[in-house]
């Protein structure tokens, strides 16, 4: 099967993008990073998204996995690399 897309939506001074970033890097993810620190339009297409403020937010195809928490956790269960690998 194919990867679906991943997006993660991003600021610079997060930790916890940071975080995301190196743990999907790690999986050898290809992902598209979306800073949304200087395009507003960027930061409320992440919120109509995902109805939250905070980032990451990150999207796996089309299914919102929420942000680093939610992901650490998708991770652990393995659930994670079931979803990357379009399971």
């Amino acid at each position: 099967m194919t990867q679906p897309a991943v997006t993660v939506y991003t600021s610079d001074w997060c930790p916890y993008c940071r975080r995301t970033k190196d743990l999907l890097a790690g999986k050898n993810v290809v992902f598209s990073e979306i800073n949304v620190e200087d395009e507003p339009k960027l930061r409320e297409e992440m919120i109509a998204r995902s109805n939250r403020r905070t980032v990451p937010q990150i999207f796996i195809g089309d299914r919102h996995v929420g942000g680093c928490d939610d992901l650490i956790e998708l991770d652990r269960s393995g659930e994670l690399d079931r979803l990357i690998q379009g399971e």
